[in-house]
């Protein structure tokens, strides 16, 4: 089957099953960043040492190389979630919907473009002809630069994606297909990426926020693979909706 049948057989499928594959979609996001960040990152990065940090990386390129590939994997099931939620709860504000769909996106762009520092060190510690006139400790401390725009490029995005759970939560807790509490959940997930507006008090508060965040992320995952959407209701308020 064509990529193009595909996709016209998911935007003639039902809304429960957009549900359960947003779920799917929504689970993968997770493990994915779990992964590359948790992992990857957070085993080849040492916060503050130039010297370790490129070691790290010369030692692991292949481990790096995949963490950015899964970033990217990452990024392009967040995209598609976003565009299936947009779907999944236009009936309960199509304008609201299509201004949460925007910020989500936004959120997307700046977070994939901030990847291409992460990417970067490779080529700086890659020991080209024409980055000799940079000392070994410069190109050392360049690679940690990039890594560290890199880590506040993500920052910036989570609150954009702190903005489009407010507005998602609100339309999960106004539409009578899904329960509220989820909603509820989003809107403090929400709340929590918002304190990234100042970046100190995001990342001093970020373990909680991350906590709070993955409960509500999960209460959602669990319910759209079990349940989906209220298939009959969906419908009705997609009918008054117009």
């Amino acid at each position: 089957m064509s990529t193009d049948g595909m996709m016209e057989r998911i935007a003639e499928s039902s809304p429960r099953l957009k549900a359960r594959i947003t779920g799917g979609l929504y689970l993968f996001t997770i493990l994915t960043g779990i992964f590359a960040q948790g992992f990857v990152s957070g085993t080849l990065v040492a916060d503050g040492d130039a010297a370790a940090t490129a070691t790290n990386i010369l030692a692991h390129k292949s481990l790096f190389q995949l963490g950015f590939a899964v970033y990217m994997i990452e990024m392009a099931c967040q995209i598609a979630i976003t565009a299936f939620f947009y779907d999944l709860l236009k009936p309960a504000g199509r304008s609201i919907s299509l201004v949460a769909a925007f910020l989500g996106l936004t959120g997307c762009i700046i977070k994939t473009l901030s990847r291409l520092f992460f990417i970067a060190p490779l080529f700086i510690l890659g020991g080209a002809h024409y980055l000799s006139v940079f000392s070994a400790e410069q190109l050392q401390a360049l690679a940690l630069l990039f890594l560290k725009v890199n880590d506040r490029g993500a920052a910036i995005a989570l609150v954009f994606f702190g903005l489009y759970a407010l507005l998602t939560g609100y339309l999960i807790i106004k539409s009578i297909f899904l329960p509220r509490i989820l909603g509820v959940f989003s809107i403090f997930g929400g709340l929590g990426w918002l304190t990234f507006l100042y970046l100190p008090l995001g990342y001093r508060l970020f373990p909680y926020v991350a906590a709070l965040a993955l409960l509500g992320a999960a209460a959602l995952i669990l319910w759209l693979l079990v349940f989906g959407v209220n298939e009959q209701r969906w419908k009705e308020q997609a009918s008054a909706a117009g």
